[in-house]
Formats: C-alpha cells, structure tokens, sequence
C-alpha cells in the first residue's frame, strides 16, 4: 500500500476473489462506544473501515488511532456532516482538507476513501475529490431502529458476499449488536475485510455502493 494514505497497517491476507468478503463500516464516530466496537471487532479478528466525522476527530482522537494501529481503515466522513449536494464547491473543499488535516495529525496519514453525509452525491461534489466515494449496499437502519435485536435480524438478512454494510458507532445499540452479527457471520464463511481490501484494484474516482439517497 502506497505510503501517506489511511490503509490499515496489518496486511489482510484475504482474496475476496476465492472466499465470502464483506466490510464492515462505521460512520460518524468516534464516539463513546468505539471503544467497546474495537475490543468486539478484535475477539472476531474482523477488520473493519471508520468513516469519521473531523470534529470528533479533534474532540477525540484516541479511538481512531487505536482503531488504525489496530489494522482498521479510516475514511473521511467530512467536518460536521453536511449533504454535500446542497453547499457550494469551496465549503465541501473545506469540509474535506479540514477532516484529512485532523486524521492525520491522529494516525499519520491522510484518508484514502470519502463517505458523503447521507450518501449524497452527485457530479458537482464528485469534482471536488478524486478519492473513491464509498456509499454501502446493506442499510442496518441503525440509526433509526435503536434495537440490537433489530438491527441483527435486519443485517443477517440482507448480507450477500461483497456487501458493504453501514453501521453508525455512535449508538450504543449499535455495538451491543455486534457480537451476535460477527458470530453469525463467520459462522456463515464470511470473512471481514476492509473496504480497500473488498474493492481491490478499483479506479479511483468512482462511487461504490447503493444508497438509497444516491442521485447519479
């Protein structure tokens, strides 16, 4: 992996080419629970990718450099989570630089990937970065449904080998739902791989996934 770009550090020995990958993502952390998330995340030797938000990065950064000397991904989910499609060119520039300058004032590099807010993304904010746009495949509906039940049944039905599945750290519902879904999973021969380690090989530039607010 080319230095100076968030990558795990911990090579992933996995060819998602030959064997069931999913990724684990995790937007608008760190949060209170990300601690607890890393610990579950470690007992499945599951890798995962963080999509932070720069503000919390700068309230806390411990987590995220746990996460990535950890061999998590880290990615950008901007500054302070505006849609994208609704500001102008220089304050999505902005909402970028600011998330890369905190990053990597915690980890040492700069995020290779972008997840926009909401998963709004059109042509005029896709100019603004020529990093990979990350969307996701599989909505938990975490955020909404507030149920580690739930939100378990809702994932184990909807996974199929290279989903990108969305998760939010900052519920507490969210991670207490975490070692069942692992479990299960790896029951299933699915193998947790970060989302460079999923889309190997992919250009940049491109958007990846499905979201359901996703305007292309």
């Amino acid at each position: 992996m080319p230095a100076g770009v968030g990558a795990p550090r911990a090579a992933e020995r996995v060819d998602c080419r030959r064997v069931k990958c999913v990724a684990l993502t995790f937007d608008d952390g760190p949060g209170p629970y990300t601690d607890a998330l890393l610990h579950h995340l470690k007992a499945h030797r599951a890798r995962a990718t963080f999509f932070v938000v720069g503000r919390n990065v700068a309230a806390n950064p411990a987590p995220v450099r746990e996460a990535y000397a950890a061999g998590h991904e880290i990615g950008s989910h901007t500054w302070s989570h505006p849609d994208l499609t609704k500001i102008a060119a220089t304050r999505i520039r902005l909402e970028l630089s600011r998330t890369d300058e905190v990053i990597k004032a915690a980890i040492g590099v700069t995020p290779k990937l972008v997840r926009p807010p909401y998963g709004a993304v059109n042509s005029a904010v896709r100019l603004q970065t020529t990093r990979p746009m990350v969307l996701w495949s599989v909505d938990t509906l975490d955020w909404r449904l507030r149920d580690s039940a739930k939100v378990a049944r809702r994932t184990l039905a909807s996974v199929r080998p290279g989903s990108v599945i969305l998760f939010h750290d900052i519920h507490a519902s969210t991670v207490r739902a975490m070692p069942h879904i692992l479990k299960s999973l790896s029951k299933r021969g699915y193998r947790f791989v970060t989302v460079t380690r999923l889309f190997d090989g992919k250009p940049p530039g491109t958007v990846y996934g499905l979201a359901p607010t996703d305007h292309l």
